[in-house]
């Protein structure tokens, strides 16, 4: 399974930015995705992820602020990101996993296919 994220890119604190991720086969029916952030020095973490089902957990910062959500027909997955903060600048990155998970998690190694990352920057 080959990933590819688009849309990052700049924007001001309380802006939006949306996030798109392709998929090269059809993932979203049977694996999770999620997405994910990293910044230099530190753990890539979770900010949320999505089921088969369309069940969906987000990281505590992005409750309410951020949407993931699956285009299964096109095999696309997007990070609708609202009220940015500028803590939100990151690299993020696209994730699946068709581990045999009990439900889909936050925790970076349960998955285990990767994009490549887009850039966020958040500016105050």
């Amino acid at each position: 399974v080959q990933l590819e994220e688009f849309g990052g890119g700049s924007a001001q604190a309380g802006g939006s930015l949306r996030l798109s991720c392709a998929a090269s086969a059809n993932t979203y029916s049977s694996y999770c995705m999620g997405w994910f952030r990293q910044v230099p020095g530190k753990e890539r973490e979770g900010v949320a992820a999505i089921d088969k089902d369309g069940r969906t957990t987000y990281a505590e910062s992005v409750k309410g602020r951020f949407t993931i959500s699956q285009d299964n027909a096109k095999n696309t997955l997007h990070l609708q990101m609202n009220i940015l903060k500028p803590e939100d600048t990151a690299m993020y990155y696209c994730a699946a996993s068709d581990l045999p998970l009990g439900s889909c998690s936050l925790f970076r190694y349960d998955y285990n296919y990767w994009g490549q990352g887009t850039q966020v920057t958040v500016s105050s």
